[in-house]
Parts: C-alpha cells; sequence; structure tokens
C-alpha cells in the first residue's frame, strides 16, 4: 500500500477519512505505524502514550459496539443541532448533505472498521492535568501521517468519553490511564487529496493580534474552505 510522498505533501494531503474498504490492514503495516506514532514528543519525554488495538478479540467486539453505540448517538443529536438537514443540507449535492450521508455511513458502519485504537496516556501523577493532551495527541497525528503515506486514511474521534466506564471495565483500562482519542484506520473506499483549510493570512498574525504579516501566503494550488469562524481583525 507505500506510496511515495514527502512530509509536506503527506501533511497538506492527510484529510479525515471515515469510508473504509473491507481490505484488513497487515500486521507489518500496522507495526509500522505504531512505531511512527510512538517516535512522537512528550512532555519531559516520559513517553507515555500507550496504544490499545482493537480486532478481532472478545473485548474488541464489546468495546467497538460500545464505540459504535456512542457514535450513532453523538450523529444523531449532532446532525439535529446543527441542522445537517435544513437550508442547503436539503440538496443531495451540498457539502453539508455529504457530510451527513459520510458520517451516517461511518457510524453505521462502526463495528465493521479494519481497525480501531485507543490512543492513551499513562499518567505519573494523580489528578487531571489539562496538559495531559500535550503528551498524547502529538502522537495521534504521526500515527495519521504514517496511515497516510502507507495508503491508509483514518480519523479520530472522542465518542469514549460517552461510554468509558464501560471501555475501562470490558478493556481492564486502569483508573490512572487518560484515555484520550479514539482513531479509526482503513484502506480508503475513496481517496486522498489536498484538505480544505482557511487561507493562511486568515490565520496568522506578526507582532500585534489581527496584523498579518506581509509575507504570508498559500502556495499555489491550495485549496480553502469558508467553515470555521471567520476572520477577526
Amino acid at each position: 500500500m507505500s506510496e511515495e510522498i514527502g512530509l509536506l505533501e503527506g501533511i497538506a494531503t492527510t484529510r479525515a477519512v471515515r469510508r473504509y474498504r473491507a481490505d484488513p490492514i497487515p500486521e507489518e503495516d500496522l507495526n509500522e505505524i505504531l512505531f511512527a506514532a510512538s517516535r512522537a514528543p512528550s512532555g519531559s519525554n516520559r513517553q507515555g502514550f500507550r496504544f490499545l488495538v482493537l480486532r478481532d478479540g472478545s473485548g474488541a467486539r464489546q468495546a467497538r459496539e460500545l464505540l459504535g453505540d456512542a457514535g450513532r448517538r453523538f450523529w444523531a443529536a449532532k446532525r439535529d443541532a446543527d441542522g445537517y438537514d435544513e437550508g442547503s443540507g436539503r440538496r443531495p449535492d451540498s457539502p453539508k448533505a455529504r457530510m451527513a450521508r459520510t458520517m451516517q455511513a461511518y457510524v453505521d458502519g462502526y463495528e465493521e472498521i479494519p481497525i480501531v485504537i485507543l490512543t492513551c496516556l499513562q499518567r505519573h501523577r494523580s489528578g487531571n492535568d489539562p496538559a495531559d493532551g500535550a503528551s498524547v495527541y502529538p502522537a495521534v497525528q504521526n500515527l495519521l501521517l504514517a496511515a497516510r503515506a502507507l495508503g491508509y486514511g483514518g480519523v479520530m474521534t472522542t465518542w469514549h468519553r460517552f461510554v468509558e466506564g464501560d471501555l475501562r471495565h470490558v478493556l481492564d483500562i486502569p483508573d490512572e490511564v487518560f484515555i484520550a482519542a479514539t482513531v479509526t484506520l482503513g484502506v480508503p473506499a475513496g481517496r486522498h487529496g489536498p484538505v480544505r483549510r482557511r487561507p493562511l493570512r486568515e490565520l496568522v498574525f506578526e507582532d500585534r493580534w489581527g496584523a498579518t504579516p506581509s509575507w504570508i501566503h498559500d502556495p499555489r494550488g491550495s485549496r480553502h474552505t469558508a467553515a470555521g469562524p471567520p476572520a477577526q481583525r
């Protein structure tokens, strides 16, 4: 599945992939992806990140069912609250409608996704430090970039929060372990491509808030989106 891409190209084309083919991920590729994740930086270089891979075991199947149910409940509430079936969402070809279809298919088929990984942090002190995420989320990004480099795709969610107690029980996860995110992986049913983001001039300031540097610009061919908060000046 590997393809030759440079690091910067990989960053610019690693989009959230929620549609997968049924193809399994070979263990050799999975090992390479997790190795890349384990090379991420962490606070004081403690390397507290841990990766719980859910494949075909009885505990994994139970956990997948819990996560799938949580995802379906989360998406149903978000679909209604954010009006995905209103306005442009009524047009089947609109970005809003396409996103709704993709999300619905994602949660409906969650239990069949080839690989699900719980990314966790083994805390070295008691309590919930707000900075804990800084020692595990870089590993999540490394994981997704490595998957992209090998021809796979994935997406991170935090739906585990809605069923965390049951997950801990089913998977024997200790209380002191912070479950940071859930990552799904597989062979994309579609394709990778340039991600759409806000123009760089809206995101970078120099010397003071709202002051756009004269030298800032997007590379040629960058694709933009109107999603997200508007530029503040």
